[in-house]
């Protein structure tokens, strides 16, 4: 059993209270997610997040397949850190840590992404080819979203 990390930072030029209320707001997940992938909220997304929240997406992540995606807030430190788990949807593992640190003159965002895959040797052998690179794709775009948004630290 293979499980995967995905880990990301990003200083951004907002005070902790601007970061938390964009990212604590689950309407904002679309902004920053490429507008191929047809993000749409389905169920559960219109309140800013608390622990135990269940929020169901419409998700087209490669080839136009439509997916459904389930995730859990698990846990909240209000202004500091939540974290999102895959209840239903693309992988067999998906635990989302998001962190939200002051540092001088903004904030940092980091993301820790725990996955495993679907399939076994078959997701394992598709990894490097097809799922971490669309992972970094999507990513690297909300990096550039982020920095349109708010400017760069």
């Amino acid at each position: 059993m293979k499980i995967y990390t995905l880990h990301r930072k990003q200083n951004l030029p907002i005070s902790v209270d601007e970061a938390w209320a964009f990212f604590s707001n689950p309407k904002n997940l679309k902004t920053i997610t490429p507008d191929y992938m047809s993000f749409d909220i389905l169920a559960g997304g219109d309140r800013p997040m608390f622990a135990g929240q269940i929020i169901q997406y419409m998700v087209t992540p490669i080839l136009g397949i439509k997916t459904k995606w389930v995730t859990e807030i698990t846990h909240v430190e209000d202004k500091h850190y939540f974290v999102d788990e895959q209840r239903f949807g693309p992988y067999s593992l998906w635990h989302h840590k998001h962190f939200i640190k002051p540092i001088e003159g903004g904030v940092e965002m980091e993301d820790i992404i725990d996955y495993k895959l679907p399939l076994g040797f078959i997701g394992q052998l598709a990894h490097p080819f097809i799922v971490k690179p669309k992972l970094e794709e999507i990513f690297n775009y909300r990096t550039k979203k982020l920095e349109a948004l708010f400017g760069i630290l």
